[in-house]
């Protein structure tokens, strides 16, 4: 189970890479592992500004839709158009081509609570 170090984690399978004052987001390898064939990315919210753990989109895979949470407060100012004719992406590199969403982060601090990869890897049992 691939679990980068410089990333953090939410306990919902996000993961987020911060770079200065913006952010990256997508699902975790875990995450499409347990999700399966992902067939369609729904993420309506580009332009919005949401609090952290708030639905900014859903994933389909070929057995369920599952929502997707931001793990931390932010305006969502891009949405990774490539997901769109290639929604398999996620599956093959969840954590570099299969980003999802990039946010302006509102509350910096908000990182402190989520999860490194240490702790993460305990949460799946990895």
């Amino acid at each position: 189970m691939n679990v980068p170090a410089d990333l953090r984690y939410s306990k919902d399978h996000e993961w987020i890479r911060i770079e200065g004052d913006h952010a990256y987001i997508g699902i975790t390898d875990f995450a499409q592992g347990e999700l399966g064939d992902i067939v369609f990315v729904d993420i309506p919210t580009e332009g919005e500004t949401l609090d952290a753990e708030e639905v900014f989109g859903s994933v389909e895979a070929v057995k369920t839709v599952s929502d997707l949470y931001l793990p931390m407060a932010g305006e969502v100012v891009e949405v990774n158009a490539d997901l769109d004719g290639n929604p398999e992406v996620v599956n093959s590199d969840p954590y570099g081509a299969g980003w999802m969403v990039k946010i302006k982060v509102t509350d910096a601090s908000q990182a402190d609570q989520l999860m490194d990869a240490e702790a993460y890897a305990a949460l799946i049992g990895a």
